[in-house]
C-alpha cells in the first residue's frame, strides 16, 4: 500500500510530465498555430519547436500555410441574350497572414466560394453565349481580379481561379440542337434554290443560244439561196428560170428523201402529172 506522501509525490510526476507535454509544441512545416493567452491573441507559432504556458495559453487555430484548393460547387448562370449556362470553378489560394484568416472572417473557405459564385453570375451576366463559351481566360482573368482586393483583409492571396467548366443547360442544348438542324435545313433549301434557279437559267440561256445559232443559219442559208439565184440569173439571163432551176432542185432533193425511207406510205407523184397526161393524150388522138 502506498503511503499518502507517496500518492502525493506520483501526482506531483504525473503532473509535471503533463504540463510538460503540453507546453512544448512541435509546429509541422507548412502550418502556423495561432496562440491565444487567456481567450485573447497571444502569438504565432512557427514551424519548429515552440514554447507555450500550460493552462494559460492555448492553440486557437493549425492554419495550413500552403497553396490551399477550393472547389466552387456548380451553378447555373444566366448570359446577357438570356442563354442559361452550368459552370464550376476552382480557387487556388494561399494564406499569407494567419491572424486576419482567423479573426477576420469565421471561414475562408467558404467566404472564398461564395465570393468566386457571385462574381462568376456577374461577369457571365455581361456576355452573350457564344461570348461566354469561348472566353474562358477572359472570364478566369476577371474572376481572379475581382476577389483578389477582397480576400486581402482575410490574409489570403488568390493565386488563379480556374474554371473546370462552362457548358449548356440540359434544356438550353437541346434548344441549340433544334436550332442547329433548322440552320441546316434552311442552308439545304437555299442551295437547293440556287441550284434550280442556276438550272433554269442555263437552259434559257442555251434555249437563247439555239434560237440565236438557228437565225443565223437561216440568215446564211438565205443569203446562199439569193447569192445562187444571183449567179443562175446572170449565166442565163432570164428571170424566171434561175428560180424554176431551184425550186426544181429542192423538189428532186425532197422526193429523194421520201423514196429512201423505210416506212412510207405515200405515192408522190409530179405537180405537172396532168400537163404531161393532156400531153399524151393530144398526141394519141392525133395518131
Amino acid at each position: 500500500m502506498f503511503t499518502g506522501g507517496q500518492i502525493f509525490t506520483i501526482f506531483l510526476v504525473i503532473f509535471a510530465i503533463v504540463t510538460v507535454l503540453r507546453g512544448v509544441r512541435i509546429v509541422p512545416q507548412g502550418e502556423e498555430w495561432i496562440v491565444e493567452r487567456l481567450g485573447k491573441y497571444y502569438g504565432t507559432f512557427m514551424p519548429g519547436l515552440n514554447i507555450m504556458i500550460p493552462y494559460l495559453d492555448f492553440v486557437r487555430r493549425r492554419v495550413v500555410t500552403k497553396d490551399v484548393m477550393l472547389d466552387v460547387p456548380q451553378q447555373e448562370v444566366i448570359t446577357k441574350d438570356n442563354a442559361v449556362l452550368v459552370t464550376n470553378a476552382i480557387a487556388f489560394v494561399k494564406v499569407t497572414n494567419p491572424v486576419k484568416a482567423v479573426y477576420g472572417i469565421v471561414d475562408f473557405s467558404e467566404g472564398i466560394r461564395n465570393l468566386v459564385m457571385t462574381a462568376l453570375r456577374s461577369i457571365v451576366g455581361e456576355m452573350d453565349l457564344d461570348q461566354a463559351l469561348s472566353s474562358r481566360d477572359k472570364i478566369k482573368a476577371r474572376l481572379r481580379e475581382s476577389i483578389a482586393d477582397e480576400v486581402l483583409d482575410w490574409g489570403l492571396t488568390v493565386k488563379s481561379v480556374e474554371i473546370q467548366d462552362i457548358k449548356p443547360s440540359a434544356s438550353m442544348q437541346k434548344a441549340m440542337e433544334l436550332q442547329a438542324a433548322a440552320e441546316r435545313e434552311r442552308k439545304a433549301t437555299v442551295t437547293k434554290a440556287e441550284g434550280d434557279k442556276q438550272s433554269v437559267i442555263l437552259q434559257a440561256e442555251a434555249r437563247l443560244e439555239a434560237a440565236r445559232r438557228d437565225a443565223e443559219a437561216q440568215v446564211t442559208l438565205a443569203t446562199s439561196t439569193a447569192e445562187a439565184i444571183k449567179r443562175v440569173a446572170e449565166t442565163i439571163g432570164d428571170r424566171d428560170t434561175p428560180m424554176l432551176y431551184l425550186l426544181g432542185e429542192k423538189y428532186i432533193n425532197m422526193l429523194n428523201h421520201l423514196s429512201q425511207s423505210t416506212n412510207s406510205k405515200f405515192i408522190v407523184l409530179p405537180a405537172d402529172i396532168q400537163e404531161t397526161a393532156r400531153g399524151l393524150l393530144g398526141k394519141i388522138k392525133a395518131g
